[in-house]
């Protein structure tokens, strides 16, 4: 029987971010920024079903039931806002966050994920309709 007390199985941690796995921390950030679940295993080339195994377990170990609240979960920890506030000077916090964030983000800050965009151009050549997408492309912040 494997000792449970370890650090391996998630003892003596700073909480549920320290028990996500690498892959779940990039997934969990793609969802926090709104990318969907295709958008997400198109991106990390995985298949979109691991991409659910990984949302399922993420929102098990952080105990959030929602993308919002996984949103909301992923920018307090990633700005290190202390989950004792009260709810409301906690979303507080988070906007203001999330605002400051997003400004320096589309004033070309590098190193951070871009807007999500996509750009779908129908072309129509002898009869037959082909459709090109070019798919939003995301970057992990490190």
């Amino acid at each position: 029987m494997p000792n449970t007390a370890s650090p391996k199985y998630g003892a003596q941690n700073n909480g549920p971010e320290s028990t996500l796995t690498s892959r779940e921390r990039e997934i969990a950030e793609l969802i926090a920024w709104g990318a969907t679940k295709k958008e997400i295993a198109s991106h990390l080339f995985i298949a979109e079903r691991t991409v659910e195994n990984h949302a399922r377990s993420i929102y098990e170990k952080t105990g959030c039931r929602k993308s919002n609240e996984l949103s909301a979960w992923w920018f307090c920890h990633r700005f290190r806002i202390p989950m004792s506030l009260s709810p409301l000077a906690q979303k507080a916090v988070v906007v203001i966050a999330f605002v400051i964030y997003s400004f320096g983000v589309s004033m070309g800050m590098p190193e951070e994920p871009r807007a999500r965009t996509r750009h779908v151009r129908t072309v129509g050549r002898a009869g037959r309709v082909r459709r090109k997408e070019n798919n939003c492309q995301y970057k992990i912040a490190a």
